[in-house]
């Protein structure tokens, strides 16, 4: 059989469109806060995010062919799409507990503000760049949507696959699941330090604290990945993100 043949082309195409639509998101806010930045290329920004939207589309596009593929074999993916992209069942018979997915992604983006201030006192408030509200809401479903797939339907779903190889289990168990997460936890937590880089000096307390402010978001939306599917992870990054980037700044300002 061919691997081709093991993927679900209708399922791939609503993600691949969801991620595409998650990378134009964060353009506005991304003009707001290193339009500077961008100006001094040696290439228009419009030809610069054109560019973007290319390379993450291609990124996204193996991210998700990787993750529908290995996602079988070890029991992970986007149950919800996957069903309407069959047809079996109807979307106004469709009932998804949204509301604790949010509660789930805004009770995250609390612990992460209030950590953040703990580890202000020692390390000094990092002060980000103010954008309109309207930006902070679009900004927040690239973390949903396009992070969600690298992190969690591709890294996560690797990582339980190469895990079962290595320790020849047939299915994966909680202790496997549980260390992929953890890893990809703290991957996610470390991607985030050269936009830290840009406020302060690295130091370790720094880098710890991209971590772990990072890796709570990672480990919760890595349980709901493994135990509800991938939609309930995307729901509750993008609930958290709008409390950072949104609520939280709208608050203090």
């Amino acid at each position: 059989m061919k691997i081709t043949s093991l993927i679900n082309w209708k399922l791939f195409g609503y993600l691949l469109a969801l991620g595409l639509f998650g990378v134009v998101s964060i353009f506005p806010f991304l003009i707001s806060t290193q339009g500077e930045i961008l100006k001094e290329l040696p290439i228009s920004i419009p030809l610069v995010l054109s560019i973007s939207i290319l390379q993450s589309g291609l990124l996204i596009s193996v991210a998700i062919f990787v993750g529908l593929l290995l996602g079988k074999k070890v029991g992970l993916g986007a149950p919800l799409l996957e069903k309407i992209s069959k047809n079996k069942i109807k979307k106004e018979k469709l009932k998804v507990p949204v509301l604790l997915y949010v509660i789930a992604g805004v009770i995250t983006g609390f612990t992460i503000i209030v950590l953040d201030k703990i580890f202000s006192q020692f390390i000094g408030v990092l002060a980000f760049e103010s954008v309109p509200i309207w930006q902070g809401v679009l900004a927040s479903f690239y973390g949903g949507i396009v992070e969600e797939i690298l992190m969690r339907l591709f890294l996560v779903t690797f990582l339980v696959w190469i895990f079962s190889k290595l320790f020849r289990n047939k299915k994966p168990n909680p202790i496997i699941i549980w260390s992929s997460i953890v890893i990809a936890a703290i991957i996610f937590g470390i991607g985030h330090l050269p936009a830290t880089a840009q406020l302060t000096t690295i130091t370790p307390l720094i880098v710890f604290r991209a971590i772990l402010l990072n890796g709570i978001g990672g480990m919760v939306f890595g349980w709901l990945y493994w135990k509800k599917g991938l939609e309930s992870a995307m729901i509750a990054h993008y609930s958290a993100d709008i409390i950072l980037l949104v609520v939280f700044p709208f608050l203090i300002n």
